[in-house]
């Protein structure tokens, strides 16, 4: 599937409608109007004026906040709205989906039951659950391995598939990699209600949620308790690239028991459990978990470069440094919410936050500060600045992109810069781009160039112009930092490629005839789901801008690691056209709506 530039009727009407890098939903007057609480002491005031700003600026419509120390709840908030339509604040008894966090709970109920006796956490768990469809053929796979997120297993959603005879397939030797797996937690679940003798959440209510007397806390998500969760947001167009002002839509229901990330709860619930960390595993009433067994929590066994440079992966939970300080952190990802804890293990002070929408990003830069803040309060320290809201809309190096680019049947893409900013001129209008990752920009007009990301390339260095970057590579630098960034040489928008008169490499490529037969949109109906776009670019196929690797037939590698787990099949090929493409264990369906 091509897609050149847009029609000329189509850039109009988008263009009249809005340019997305202006808020629509946090105005001025909304901002102003926005539900806060009161902030009694200096550490609340710029905490609060922060949060403001930093809603604004990500779009988010609610928050929720706990602050603890380790003897006491220090704050819990509510910021902005729980019902955007109907005006509702959120307050401290909203459920919040806490996402990924989920997994501490899981690894400290598994590390009670080693306390018990009931678990060896060196031992392969085909041997307590022997009927799980995976293939170890690089090794056995442990429950160190699967809390660490080591087993070699892909990330998929679930671990029963579609498919009864489909099984989930090793990529690397245990222990070699890191590789996050939601999988893995899943089937931790399972092992918990199988050791427990109860469900996941009877399970872990009365082993984690009662001891911490957390009341309000939920172990699964469902249909029941929708009249206390704050109503959850999504892109209102889940079929294409989202601007950070992009527009949200209520998400649907959602049902879910997968111990990967099935917990909603309160601020002041999540002010108990962080106490307890805070404490190294002592509750209220007793110890949750022995000191041996806290101490293998937060251990840092692995380097976990998806959370930080500086991060590793303990049980459940990411452990690393901030300021010097050890911290626990991890954050949590859901369909409509979005989440982020700090534990700091050393300053004795830790922060829960969460916001009702998924768009990409986790309140990460809210925990980190608030933990800052209530640190430098504790050792009577002058409190630090807010840090900076970046807006994506500008890049230091905006100019590295302007210009023409053209493509082989002489179309022709040109950018141009004013200040930080980066515009694609067309039609004689312009386009404001915002900034994503690397070399790459978005579209920030619904509707408009609004299927792919823009992805520049640049030439190595001058002493090797004819080679170009992968589309990975820094907007501020090659992948070798010690290199000069070489300059912007070529652009790509799905299977639309361009150059400039900078580019000296090879215009032509041949790819697989087959390849033709797997380009297309491919539609999942799971709420997980949503669009996905394969098209040929350069000779190679492409999956959402990752490139595929080829491992047999019609099965694929994403990205450009030889060891990564996860996997694309394309199947049901029919009038010459592939019908679905599994994408790690999900089946999406193709759609001819473009």
């Amino acid at each position: 599937m091509s897609i050149g530039p847009m029609s000329r009727r189509l850039f109009v009407t988008r263009s009249a409608e809005a340019a997305l890098a202006t808020p629509l939903f946090w105005t001025a007057a909304m901002r102003a109007a926005m539900p806060q609480p009161d902030a009694a002491t200096p550490v609340e005031k710029d905490l609060d004026g922060y949060i403001a700003g930093y809603m604004t600026a990500m779009n988010a419509p609610g928050m929720t906040l706990a602050l603890t120390d380790s003897s006491k709840t220090v704050r819990t908030a509510g910021y902005g709205f729980a019902d955007v339509d109907k005006r509702i604040a959120v307050n401290e008894r909203h459920l919040f989906q806490i996402g990924s966090i989920t997994k501490s709970f899981v690894a400290l109920v598994l590390l009670q039951m080693r306390d018990e006796g009931k678990l060896d956490l060196q031992t392969p768990v085909l041997e307590y659950l022997p009927e799980l469809p995976i293939d170890a053929h690089f090794g056995p796979i442990t429950i160190h391995h699967l809390l660490t997120h080591t087993s070699g297993l892909p990330d998929n959603l679930g671990v029963f598939l579609s498919d009864p005879d489909a099984r989930i397939v090793q990529g690397f030797r245990p222990g070699e990699h890191f590789h996050y797996c939601n999988t893995g937690f899943d089937m931790l679940g399972l092992l918990a209600e199988k050791l427990d003798g109860h469900p996941w959440r009877e399970c872990v209510r009365a082993r984690i949620f009662t001891p911490l007397e957390m009341t309000e806390t939920l172990g699964v998500i469902s249909t029941a308790s929708r009249g206390r969760t704050a109503v959850g947001y999504r892109a209102f167009w889940d079929e294409q690239v989202y601007p950070r002002q992009g527009r949200l839509s209520p998400a649907p229901n959602l049902v879910m028991d997968n111990a990967a990330g099935c917990i909603a709860s309160t601020p002041g619930d999540m002010a108990r459990y962080a106490r307890m960390l805070l404490n190294h595993g002592q509750g209220p009433h007793g110890r949750i978990v022995s000191e041996q067994g806290f101490a293998l929590m937060s251990t840092p066994h692995i380097k976990a470069p998806d959370f930080s440079a500086t991060a590793s992966y303990g049980y459940g939970i990411a452990v690393d440094t901030l300021d010097g300080h050890k911290i626990l952190r991890h954050t949590g990802g859901m369909i409509a919410f979005a989440s982020s804890i700090h534990v700091d293990l050393d300053g004795g002070v830790a922060a829960f936050a969460s916001i009702n929408a998924m768009q990409g990003y986790r309140p990460t830069a809210v925990t980190e500060y608030a933990v800052r803040l209530l640190r430098a309060e504790r050792e009577s320290k002058t409190l630090p600045a807010a840090p900076a809201l970046a807006n994506p809309t500008e890049v230091d190096n905006a100019a590295d992109y302007a210009g023409p680019f053209t493509d082989g049947n002489g179309r022709k893409l040109e950018f141009a810069v004013e200040g930080k900013q980066l515009f694609l001129t067309q039609e004689g209008k312009r386009i404001l781009l915002q900034h994503t990752q690397g070399d790459n920009f978005i579209s920030t007009i619904e509707g408009v160039f609004a299927d792919h990301t823009f992805i520049f390339n640049r030439a190595r260095a001058e002493s090797r112009k004819s080679e170009t970057q992968p589309a990975s590579a820094s907007a501020t630098g090659n992948a070798d930092s010690h290199e000069k960034p070489g300059p912007v040489v070529e652009v790509s928008y799905g299977p639309d490629w361009y150059v400039n008169s900078r580019y000296s490499g090879p215009r032509s490529f041949s790819a697989p005839k087959e390849y033709g037969a797997f380009a297309g949109r491919y539609r999942s109906e799971s709420a997980w789901g949503g669009d996905v776009l394969a098209y040929v670019l350069k000779g190679q196929l492409m999956l959402d801008g990752s490139t595929l690797h080829r491992i047999g037939g019609a099965l694929f590698r994403p990205g450009d690691e030889e060891w990564i787990p996860d996997s694309a099949e394309f199947l049901c090929v029919f009038e010459g056209k592939a019908r679905i493409v599994r994408i790690a264990g999900m089946d999406f369906w193709r759609v001819e709506i473009d």
